[in-house]
């Protein structure tokens, strides 16, 4: 047993001493092989870095040929650029003596020019003296009769340029408003119905006006308070007349009457019952009278009120002409003038149609037509360009647009136009002295005649106070004020006369 171990160990000691002397010599080969291949390793990059250090030199002298080269151009090119500058320098140095030169001479001219021009002046003074010796008069008097020549010579030129300008102005003017109103008036056909202050209610015979009398004049006071009417009983056969300045109230008490007549039963009951009901009817007949001249012009968009109000018009008339009726003419001017002329056909159809509303409520109101008018359609929303032409279509205030003037001329195209309006004598006779009253209100003013049934009025002033251009502006100033103080339909032709007689009689 003894021995059996001991060989184990020695084996095992055997075994570990042949590992060691493996190892030894299996590292001295790996050494060898190492190093052999480092110096290998380091041979070849000490080659690289001699071929990197070539390439390097090679690219530094490239370098540093190319920048002295770079060098060499710069200094050639600084040394063309001075040259240059110098030129330069030369060119303007002789520029500056030359121009210093001509300054010389250019002083010695000015001196020369100063010299000559004092003995100019001495001259012209000189002969200013001897020509106001031989004139007998001085500088400033023959200056103020040369101006006042000027003057003469261009206030006469002035005054013939006025007039070939209003007369070309004028020709044009009236031809294009000529076919304007023609076209206008030729397409627009409404009848005139004419009412005046009092409306007549014929009898079936001459004992009906005892009956509306009554026992003690009972029954002609009890209508006349209930209706606000006067009824007027003459010798008139089978006729009674109503009389009102209400046209509205005048047609109640009409319709009235004519139903009372015809019933047969009047008395102070009865005829209560009778206006109340003739009241709602003429309403209705105002409201329907409003909605169908709306229609008839063409107007949509007016509220009720304003409709109503419209109809009203319908029982109104000025110089025998119906308002309603006048009003649905006016507007299909208006419209047909707007679209002729380029303007807003719509505001100048309304604002036609509404320009005298205010006539409607005057007799109950202070003021115009035509500011109640407008005050009326402002509250019920009508559109302000409306309202503005309503207000100004007698220049009651200033027309802020071209459906404004518009309006203007159809209404006085509506009234002026032949069979439209009448008027009695007083007041033609009244319009034709008004006329020439203000004519004659102007200094230097001979004679003044209205003529042409008020159309024209034609001054003769006197020659040696008023010159030509004198009686241009004295025509314009007269159209102007017969404008703003008159009220007259259509238009009024002012023509201005100067003339100068010569008169000699031969012995």
């Amino acid at each position: 047993m003894k021995l059996g171990a001991s060989t184990i160990i020695i084996g095992t000691a055997v075994v570990l001493i042949l590992s060691y002397i493996g190892a030894q010599i299996i590292s001295r080969i790996l050494g060898k092989s190492v190093r052999i291949e480092a110096d290998a390793i380091l041979q070849e990059s000490k080659a690289k870095g001699k071929n990197i250090e070539f390439e390097a030199k090679d690219n530094a002298i490239k370098t540093k040929q190319q920048a002295e080269g770079e060098i060499s151009r710069r200094r050639n090119e600084l040394s063309k650029e001075e040259d240059r500058l110098q030129k330069r320098r030369e060119t303007l140095d002789n520029r500056l003596e030359r121009l210093e030169q001509r300054e010389s001479q250019v002083n010695r001219r000015q001196s020369s020019v100063d010299k000559r021009f004092n003995e100019v002046e001495n001259i012209y003074d000189e002969q200013m003296e001897k020509l106001q010796e031989v004139s007998r008069m001085t500088e400033e008097e023959a200056r103020e009769v040369l101006l006042a020549d000027v003057e003469k010579e261009a206030r006469s030129d002035m005054a013939r340029i006025i007039r070939q300008i209003e007369s070309e102005a004028k020709r044009e003017g009236e031809k294009r408003a000529r076919e304007l109103i023609t076209e206008s008036i030729q397409r627009v056909a409404s009848d005139q119905v004419a009412h005046v202050t009092t409306s007549r209610v014929s009898l079936p015979n001459e004992e009906m006006k005892g009956r509306i009398v009554g026992r003690n004049g009972r029954n002609i006071r009890a209508f006349e308070q209930a209706a606000g009417v006067d009824i007027i009983v003459d010798d008139t056969p089978e006729a009674v007349t109503v009389s009102c300045f209400d046209p509205t109230r005048r047609e109640i008490a009409r319709r009235a009457l004519s139903q009372l007549i015809s019933d047969g039963r009047i008395h102070p009951a009865h005829i209560e019952k009778v206006l109340a009901n003739e009241e709602k009817e003429v309403i209705k007949i105002i409201e329907e009278a409003g909605e169908q001249a709306a229609f008839d012009a063409g107007v949509t968009g007016l509220s009720g009120e304003v409709l109503k109000m419209m109809g009203r018009l319908k029982f109104r008339t000025s110089f025998g002409q119906n308002q309603l009726s006048h009003a649905v003419e006016s507007s299909m001017i208006a419209a047909m003038i707007a679209a002729e002329v380029g303007a807003d056909i719509e505001v100048a159809k309304v604002a036609g149609f509404l320009h005298d509303i205010g006539k409607a409520m005057d007799h109950n109101t202070e003021g115009t037509h035509a500011l109640i008018g407008a005050e009326f359609c402002k509250r019920h929303r009508v559109n302000s360009a409306v309202v503005n032409a309503i207000e100004s279509h007698h220049h009651e205030s200033e027309q802020e647009s071209v459906e404004a003037v518009i309006v203007e001329a159809a209404d006085a195209i509506s009234g002026a136009r032949p069979g439209a309006r009448r008027e009695n004598l007083e007041q033609y006779i009244k319009r034709l002295r008004a006329l020439e009253e203000i004519a004659h209100s102007y200094k230097g003013v001979s004679q003044a005649y209205a003529i042409q049934a008020g159309r024209e009025v034609r001054i003769i002033v006197k020659p040696e106070v008023i010159d030509d251009l004198e009686s241009a502006r004295m025509a314009r100033d007269l159209a102007k004020n017969i404008e703003e103080t008159m009220q007259y339909p259509g238009q009024i032709k002012v023509m201005v006369i100067r003339e100068t007689r010569s008169i000699e009689i031969a012995k």
